[in-house]
């Protein structure tokens, strides 16, 4: 049997599904025709019921339930992990006053981002809706592919940007500064784990093959973590030219016990997610 799946180039996503797209465990016979796009091409897909199995963003997960089921095994979701608001430093010293900038309860911070023009990894995406929870009259928003909105900040094509992936990483090197963490907001405000994305299963394929796949793609992690950590030529192949280093902080940050069964705790986190 063979069906569709797609998921991000990111290392997390490719470290969890590399056993299982290459024959690397006994699939019993299941296959894939394997597609790799960034994570707002992927929340798209789903709206237009694409593919069989795929990740998308939390974010998008209410509109899509009709068609879709939600898969315990192979998501991203835990503690520290969420989207990062950042911005030139000193660009906005004066707005900030001498207050903490990382503060997001502060009214003055908030003032002035609702004034920025902000980049956001798309429409459809968790980064979005976190973003909109912390900043709700924020509405000078323009929706770019993730890997575009360091530069865009640093162009000054926007004030500022919500960054995720490997992005976390590298932003300071790029003489680049945090305004806010938005997934400590969540955190801090829900008391539960960020929900940032999960896996998803049509409907119409048959309730124990969907239950065959989940436990295989929780085999796929489980053997990819038994050989970390080395970095799999798979995962390499795909990760846009960043270092090892960076890859092994994607995946360390990424992927979790959540990722092998996203469990009650992760459970009541989407729920409140999509919910809100």
């Amino acid at each position: 049997m063979k069906f569709s799946l797609a998921f991000s180039p990111c290392p997390n996503d490719t470290f969890i599904f590399d056993a299982l797209v290459n024959q690397k465990i006994d699939t019993h016979g299941i296959s894939f025709d394997v597609y790799l796009e960034d994570v707002q091409t992927l929340n798209e897909w789903a709206l237009q019921g694409k593919m069989d199995f795929s990740k998308i963003s939390y974010g998008v997960w209410k509109k899509v339930q009709q068609q879709y089921n939600l898969l315990n095994s192979g998501g991203a979701l835990g503690k520290g992990v969420g989207p990062l608001l950042i911005t030139q430093p000193g660009k906005f010293k004066a707005a900030f006053t001498e207050k903490d900038p990382t503060i997001y309860s502060n009214a003055v911070c908030a003032d002035a981002v609702n004034n920025m023009t902000i980049a956001i990894p798309g429409e459809n995406t968790t980064a979005h809706l976190l973003f909109s929870l912390a900043y709700p009259n924020a509405t000078k928003k323009v929706f770019k592919v993730f890997h575009e909105i360091e530069n865009a900040v640093l162009n000054g094509e926007v004030d500022a940007g919500v960054i995720i992936h490997e992005n976390r990483f590298t932003y300071e090197a790029r003489g680049l500064a945090k305004i806010i963490d938005l997934g400590a907001y969540w955190e801090e405000t829900q008391q539960l784990p960020i929900p940032l994305g999960g896996i998803i299963a049509k409907k119409t394929i048959d309730p124990a093959i969907i239950q065959q796949v989940d436990a295989l793609i929780k085999e796929s992690i489980e053997y990819a973590f038994a050989n970390y950590p080395t970095v799999a030529p798979y995962v390499i192949e795909h990760a846009q030219e960043m270092s090892e280093e960076v890859m092994r902080q994607h995946i360390d940050l990424y992927v979790n016990n959540f990722s092998l069964d996203l469990g009650i705790q992760g459970l009541q986190a989407v729920e409140k997610l999509t919910s809100i």
